[in-house]
């Protein structure tokens, strides 16, 4: 087979289309085991090139059988839907595919990527000399953020590493990559406070300060603050206002994780539930969480570009060889050979404008509470989330969350996952496919309470609903 690009796009065009006509008729791939994977599909990999048909057939099987992450019956994670532009800006990025580390090879990509930071630093309320970035992803954004108050507490660690046992706070729902990012720092998993949550999944500010008091009072030297803007399973915004005050009072960074809230900058109906974000020294949100651009769309912004350029700066007279050095993407980031993420952000943002990004959060919040009211009006369901929230968590009669969501997953009906809240296991809904209507919600819930009807002896039970 021959390197042929116009060739190649027609291949792809029909792929698509048939994966889109797919889609509709049968919103769920057939459920392959992964010990059954190699049999079903030939993904082998010879020192002879596939017979060209071959290669066709197998790429059309691949695509067919891969989850469908943006049909209706897909709310397993954190990220659903597809918009159109922003699938466009991806394609565009992939058939350019610059490198945004210098703006001698990526020319007006750099105008993007700025405009949207400049854009997100003015809706979030930074007031100082803000700048921003384009990491590979919420966990990225919140390592990132972790160096950058190291660095900002002590300069000299970037050279000589930790001397003294620095210490950071997070909520005991935050994110898992906390963790990592406290590993991978060099600041080691055992120097994270998790901060016990009130009956609402949020931090509590209050033994956020007490454990910050007691830390000081041993000669440790607590240094960050991460604050969630919603929360992995409960979508539960911490205080950030409150919040902000013990970081102020103690001299300690602030960052909110907003990877999976954080788009509530864009609409003022809730942009209340991050309150206090303009006093924050660093926020992220993933845009792919929840404005339906593709994996993956994550902005980390600072309130201080120069908190940026002191961590990821470094000089390499083989790749810096302009002195625009604002333009010089590569100074502000962790990666050099970074993949131009932010077209497909702008490519959306550009057609639907500030209003219509604002349009898709508030109908988001819409199907969520109209699932909740569904939830709460049947006596077969148990609710375990709150209101303002795009997770609904339940159960439904007395069967094992966990068991259920398998079955049904396996058997093709939905894809939906579980979680925890003190000690309590649920399913959990995410409403975040702006494309879905509130039909699309009601199917849901058909299509579980048809599936257990059918197969209730086969599905574990629980003493409790």
């Amino acid at each position: 087979m021959q390197n042929n690009i116009e060739e190649d796009l027609k291949l792809f065009n029909k792929l698509a289309n048939d994966f889109l006509k797919e889609e509709k008729l049968k919103p769920l791939s057939n459920y392959i085991k992964p010990q059954d994977l190699y049999d079903k599909i030939d993904l082998t990999l010879d020192d002879n090139p596939a017979i060209d048909n071959d290669f066709k057939k197998t790429l059309h099987q691949l695509i067919l059988s891969t989850p469908k992450s943006s049909s209706k019956y897909f709310f397993n994670q954190l990220f659903g839907g597809r918009h159109s532009k922003a699938i466009l800006g991806d394609l565009l990025a992939v058939l350019l595919n610059n490198s945004m580390a210098t703006y001698k090879i990526s020319g007006p990509q750099v105008g993007v990527e700025k405009e949207i930071i400049k854009k997100v630093c003015d809706i979030i309320g930074y007031n100082n000399k803000p700048g921003g970035t384009f990491p590979t992803g919420g966990s990225m954004s919140n390592f990132m953020s972790l160096i950058i108050a190291r660095d900002n507490k002590n300069k000299e660690i970037i050279n000589n590493g930790f001397k003294d046992n620095f210490i950071a706070y997070t909520s005991e729902n935050a994110h898992y990559s906390m963790a990592k990012s406290a590993s991978f720092s060099g600041l080691g998993k055992e120097n994270v406070r998790y901060i016990k949550c009130n009956e609402y999944g949020q931090m509590d500010f209050k033994l956020l300060e007490s454990q910050i008091k007691n830390d000081l009072n041993n000669n440790l030297t607590p240094f960050y603050i991460n604050a969630t803007a919603g929360t992995t399973v409960l979508c539960a915004f911490d205080n950030i206002e409150e919040i902000s005050k013990v970081s102020k009072k103690y001299n300690l960074w602030l960052h909110v994780d907003g990877a999976f809230g954080g788009s509530v900058i864009f609409t003022k109906k809730y942009k209340s539930l991050v309150k206090g974000v303009e006093k924050s020294d660093s926020f992220c949100f993933n845009a792919h969480k929840t404005l339906g651009t593709p994996l993956s769309t994550s902005i980390l912004v600072v309130n201080d570009v120069k908190c940026l350029e002191k961590s990821f700066s470094n000089k390499a007279s083989y790749l810096y060889q302009t002195h625009d050095d604002d333009y010089n993407l590569g100074q502000m980031s962790f990666e050099c050979g970074r993949r131009n993420n932010a077209l497909k952000l702008w490519t959306m943002w550009k057609s639907i404008g500030t209003i219509g990004i604002s349009k898709i959060i508030n109908h988001e919040f819409d199907l969520a509470d109209f699932a909740r009211e569904y939830v709460i009006g049947n006596e077969n369901y148990k609710l375990y989330s709150f209101e303002k929230s795009l997770s609904i968590c339940f159960n439904y009669k007395n069967y094992d969350p966990i068991d259920l969501c398998s079955k049904l997953y396996e058997k093709n009906k939905i894809m939906v996952g579980f979680g925890y809240f003190n000690k309590q296991c649920f399913i959990r809904l995410v409403t975040i496919n702006g494309e879905n209507s509130k039909q699309d919600i009601l199917n849901f819930f058909k299509a579980l309470e048809e599936f257990v009807e059918e197969n209730k002896d086969l599905i574990k039970k629980t003493n409790k609903l």
